[in-house]
């Protein structure tokens, strides 16, 4: 071997040495583009984390927020008020209160005027402020409830005023906290959970409020809604993912439904209040024209799910099916659908988790309207839960701020078990490959 030859990476005496290779980590060219990569990382490590703290303090501030003003919603304060029924001298007979007709027999007995009286002869003069306009509504339930009491003497709870609701929680004027006081000191007055917000409808008085009315509406509209688009949609997802063939209308339809998904929802609002109320002649504020307009407006969401979730399924499940004799049919319903499923039903349930919380394409169809009464039937003019959130928040009475926050903590809560469902399936019936 030649003398000048060189071992590899060992200078030879008298030359330079080796110069390193451009990718060599221990130069300090290559440390300093190490550092500032790792630095980097680090940098976007800190701000992925702070726009998850940022997102989740704004999350709490929401949650906070409305707590703190819905919870109050959920309370109600009561007085106590006596009530001589003999001296009132009603109209009325236990026999006429047994039948159906017992509302109509109490609608002409001016019950409201004789339970002002009672509260004036009771409290004092101004002591029908001290009750709310609606008390007459809990005597008259419970004149219903045991027409007996009309012969005897007897104390009722009904719902205190607006201003006297607030003073009993330290929130109202110092004249209504000297009643307060004064009602306390005779043990006439309490506080405790609102139950009727739940079994009422919408009223004008804010302390005899209640959202099952509006709840009833929802539930009736998530109905038809469910009832027209899970179907539609599915059928629609199956057809285009397994019969339909590739060309140039099958992509057209594809585009369709990806934009229809994005679609601004009063649009669809705008589409009911044409077809179903102007041209077919349905009636307004329905929960039938509501199911049916949030129908179009979630049938994409479905159809794109269930395209997604039928596309997941590997071909070699289709291709076993057909190996063994099974027909076109059998392959989709009996192997493809059923593997499908979870992510078809969490598409559809996040879909009606959606068309439970608009509010536009209800306003639309007229659903915006003073419902006092729960729906009886899908062709009864409804409101929804949304909608009669909305209607409270345009109110100027304190009283209507509270139920307004104790409205969207139940929407909230019905929002989330929906959402909780949904991941409930998908975990429960997943399928890995």
């Amino acid at each position: 071997m030649n003398s000048a030859t060189l071992v590899v990476g060992v200078p030879a005496q008298g030359t330079e040495p080796a110069r390193r290779a451009p990718t060599d980590w221990r130069t300090d060219a290559m440390q300093r583009r190490i550092r500032r990569r790792y630095a980097a990382e680090r940098r976007f490590r800190l701000m992925g984390l702070a726009a998850v703290v940022l997102s989740g303090a704004f999350l709490a501030f929401l949650l906070v927020t409305m707590m703190a003003s819905g919870l109050r919603g959920f309370q109600r304060t009561e007085v106590t008020l006596s009530l001589d029924f003999q001296a009132m001298a009603l109209p009325v007979t236990p026999a006429q209160l047994a039948g159906p007709g017992a509302d109509l027999a109490l609608a002409g007995a001016e019950l409201q005027d004789k339970v002002s009286g009672a509260a004036e002869a009771a409290f004092g003069p101004g002591g029908s402020g001290f009750i709310a306009d609606t008390a007459w509504l809990s005597v008259r339930d419970a004149i219903k409830a045991d027409p007996a009491i009309l012969k005897t003497r007897t104390a009722i709870k009904v719902p205190a005023s607006t201003g006297i609701d607030l003073a009993a929680r330290g929130e109202g004027k110092p004249a209504d906290e000297a009643v307060v006081a004064r009602l306390e000191g005779l043990k006439l007055i309490s506080t405790g959970f609102n139950w009727p917000f739940f079994t009422r409808a919408d009223a004008t008085d804010p302390g005899a409020v209640g959202i099952w009315g509006a709840l009833k509406g929802s539930l009736m509209t998530m109905a038809i809604t469910l009832l027209l688009a899970f179907p539609v949609g599915v059928l629609s997802a199956v057809y285009l993912e397994e019969y339909a063939p590739k060309n140039r209308w099958t992509d057209l339809i594809e585009v369709s439904i990806n934009n229809l998904a994005a679609v601004p929802s009063i649009i669809f609002g705008l589409l009911g209040l044409a077809v179903f109320l102007g041209t077919l002649g349905l009636p307004r504020s329905a929960p039938i024209v509501g199911g049916m307009t949030l129908a179009l407006m979630i049938m994409p969401v479905i159809v794109i799910a269930g395209r997604n979730a039928i596309k997941a399924v590997p071909p070699s499940i289709r291709d076993a099916a057909l190996g063994i004799g099974a027909s076109r049919i059998q392959v989709v319903f009996h192997h493809v659908l059923p593997l499908a499923l979870p992510g078809i039903l969490t598409g559809t349930i996040i879909g009606m988790a959606r068309a439970l919380g608009e509010t536009a394409p209800l306003l639309m169809i007229g659903t915006r309207a003073f419902i006092a009464s729960p729906p009886e039937g899908f062709s009864d003019p409804a409101t929804v839960l949304p909608v009669q959130i909305f209607l409270w928040s345009d109110e100027v009475g304190r009283g209507f701020v509270e139920k307004t926050s104790a409205a969207i903590l139940v929407l909230l809560a019905v929002l989330l078990a929906m959402n909780a469902l949904a991941i409930y399936l998908r975990n429960k019936f997943e399928t890995r490959w």
